[in-house]
């Protein structure tokens, strides 16, 4: 059955610890700044630019709403203690509140992820906003799994300056967590982007990320066509989820899709 590629990860390490050298060089720039929320890929890339650019050359901001888990911003403090990186906490509950009380478009909030979609942009404009008061470049934190399933928000928590860990899998940044010694709490809650009470990534899409990323790897990366995963032995109706969830999500990988004349 078709399985990840096994990954060195010292190797890895000082490949997405030189790209963040060479590329924030680029930039001239010295500091890089992140969201810290309390969860996996967060602490990775806090970590890893820690090693590149030196810990008191980073910052990674917490901001929590009013209905974030507590739980989460005890997690990014231990994640801040262990790579010894600045921090600032800012509450984005009251930016939220207001543009949710002032939107004229449409003033009903009852789904979920519209609200969610608010305040994973009003983080990024939290960052950016930071990025350009203290000259440092804003580094992304989403993992390829996510890339590719269109598991984020566009212009939200997809919005960055540089990602380090957008090639990795979220299977891959389990593994990597632990080779680099990241806080055990961090490493084994459920991934959540903690936009509400007793939101995780899985259950909401419906499967694992173990489950789904040979699946990914597959049409992403080897090129194969659903029958062709099929008869590896991976179940129909998965590989069909997976197919058709990375056709539908290209508009959120490729912004904007330009046409061509």
């Amino acid at each position: 059955m078709i399985a990840l590629p096994k990954l060195d990860f010292e190797e890895v390490l000082q490949k997405l610890t030189g790209f963040l050298v060479t590329e924030i060089e680029k930039t001239r720039m010295k500091k890089a700044v992140l969201g810290l929320s309390g969860g996996l890929d967060s602490a990775l890339v806090a970590a890893l630019a820690a090693r590149a650019l030196g810990r008191e050359n980073v910052t990674g901001i917490l901001m929590p709403y009013r209905t974030s888990s507590a739980k989460s911003i005890e997690d990014a403090l231990k994640v801040v203690e262990n790579t010894g990186i600045n921090s600032l906490k800012i509450e984005i509950s009251a930016a939220v509140d207001a543009f949710a009380a002032n939107n004229m478009t449409n003033p009903d909030f009852s789904r979920k992820g519209r609200l969610g979609n608010i305040m994973a942009r009003t983080r990024m404009m939290t960052l950016f906003d930071f990025s350009a008061a203290n000259g440092a470049i804003v580094l992304g934190t989403g993992n390829k799994s996510e890339i590719e399933l269109g598991y984020f928000t566009m212009f939200g928590d997809g919005a960055s300056a540089l990602n380090p860990i957008g090639s990795l899998y979220k299977t891959d940044i389990f593994e990597f967590a632990r080779y680099l010694g990241l806080p055990a709490s961090v490493i084994e809650k459920a991934p959540s982007a903690d936009l509400f009470e007793g939101q995780t990534d899985e259950g909401e899409i419906g499967y694992s990320y173990q489950t789904m990323d040979p699946v990914i790897h597959a049409i992403a990366d080897l090129k194969l066509s659903e029958e062709e995963i099929v008869k590896e032995g991976f179940d129909e109706k998965l590989v069909c989820f997976v197919k058709n969830r990375i056709n539908s999500m290209r508009y959120k990988r490729d912004v904007p899709i330009i046409a061509k004349i």
